[in-house]
């Protein structure tokens, strides 16, 4: 392994701990009680992830990201395909998603609350609200950029066109759609904690709401940075899948792990 790989891997860490010595000088400048040092914070994570009520609130928050995540991929990858391939299409949903996208999903919680109530099926909702347009839009630009030859060569084949959809436009739009689910994962775990903060029932927003109204301030700040690691670790995974299934469509090179 390289030095310049051993370092691109390592910056991120570097990084982190960069932040982490910058917290810690600034709350010990501050003295407030308000805000704990790093440490303070770091040293309150073990009794949050050793409670058994707070990590099951956790993996509840885990739970509706992945769900929201995964019927937004279902629904969006193939919408944006059939807007990449169809003008009609396109024309059809482009104005609804421009409509819709510049609205924070978060801000549709109350009134899908009043429908819906506060449990999993609302803010599962809000995810997949909130996931879906990024998906849409890379899916579309994915089979948008298709060469047009190769559906002439798939047609000359014999094949159909839901057969040259499923094997000629996804597959090259594929680099397209993982980024767009890339972007759609860091959002997923965004709009969870920000549903779980409005709908205070349970998860990881309800606990860091939670210990911010009894004044647990070390609490609040590790829960952030326990939230921080959640999407740190998905991410680097869900990167490390994309690395693996698309590497034919990029150099024959080691590709490092991006934390970005």
């Amino acid at each position: 392994m390289s030095a310049s790989l051993i370092g691109r891997r390592l910056s991120p860490l570097l990084a982190c701990i960069g932040l982490l010595c910058i917290w810690q000088a600034a709350a010990l400048v501050l003295k407030t009680d308000s805000f704990p040092t790093a440490l303070e914070a770091i040293r309150a994570i073990p009794s949050i992830l050793g409670d058994h009520e707070a990590l099951l609130n956790i993996l509840d928050s885990l739970r509706r990201m992945v769900i929201g995540l995964v019927l937004a991929a279902l629904v969006s990858i193939p919408l944006g395909l059939m807007m990449g391939r169809s003008r009609a299409i396109a024309s059809f949903f482009n104005p609804l998603l421009m409509v819709v996208y510049p609205v924070p999903k978060a801000a549709l919680m109350p009134v899908i609350m009043l429908w819906l109530g506060v449990g999993d099926v609302s803010k599962t909702l809000v995810i997949f609200l909130g996931v879906s347009i990024p998906i849409i839009y890379h899916s579309f630009q994915g089979a948008k950029a298709v060469e047009e030859k190769m559906l002439w060569s798939g047609a000359a084949m014999g094949l159909s066109a839901p057969q040259r959809m499923f094997r000629i436009v996804l597959p090259a739009a594929l680099p397209e759609i993982l980024t767009g689910c890339r972007t759609g994962l860091v959002l997923a775990l965004i709009t969870m904690v920000t549903s779980e903060m409005i709908a205070r029932q349970n998860g990881a927003g309800n606990i860091l709401f939670n210990a911010l109204d009894m004044a647990q301030y070390e609490t609040v700040f590790a829960m952030i940075i326990i939230i921080g690691a959640m999407g740190i670790v998905l991410d680097a995974a869900f990167e490390k899948l994309r690395a693996r299934l698309v590497r034919w469509s990029e150099p024959d090179v080691d590709i490092p792990v991006s934390f970005s």
